[in-house]
């Protein structure tokens, strides 16, 4: 606290810290639930960027295979993206990309596929959705959580029960 009015505040206010999310899929597929994760970032007017990873297969062919389904996955509407090899990307909500490690303007960070960042400090979140089915996919979160934790980071772990509902058996 200033001891004069005339005193100017020199301390520095830091950003928040990244949230880490994690999406453990036991019950639903990736094309099941990205769609509405991005659709509920897309609400909140967060910008995102999807990091495809090689656990999917050939990185480039899984780019176009959720490149097509984004503009398809439901009759009645669609989510707008485009990836980071394309034209004017910098102005797409949602962008997807295999080997992007510029933030840009990114508020979330969606990592699928044992997809890497090296540095998401600076977004608001960093989503990692892992397959319950493919022990690689598991042991990346798990590294990912451990170092998450032992920064100090916030960490929230979703876990789909029998009936694909989610809950979070710890905190």
């Amino acid at each position: 606290m200033p001891e004069s009015k005339n005193e100017i505040n020199t301390e520095s206010k830091t950003e928040p810290k990244t949230e880490h999310w994690f999406y453990h899929l036991e019950q639903s597929s990736l094309e099941q639930i990205l769609p509405d994760i991005l659709g509920k970032t897309h609400a909140k007017g967060w910008r995102a960027l999807v990091k495809v990873g090689p656990l999917l297969g050939a990185p480039n062919v899984q780019l176009k295979r959720f490149d097509d389904y984004l503009w398809t996955f439901k009759k009645d509407s669609f989510l707008p993206h485009g990836r980071d090899d394309e034209p004017m990307a910098e102005h797409h909500p949602i962008l997807l990309s295999t080997d992007c490690q510029d933030l840009g303007d990114a508020d979330v960070v969606i990592l699928i596929g044992g997809a890497e960042m090296q540095n998401v400090e600076g977004v608001q979140r960093c989503i990692t959705i892992l397959d319950g089915n493919d022990d690689a996919d598991k042991a990346i979160a798990r590294g990912r959580w451990k170092q998450a934790k032992a920064d100090d980071l916030s960490v929230a772990y979703w876990k789909q029960d029998d009936f694909g509902k989610w809950g979070q058996p710890f905190k």
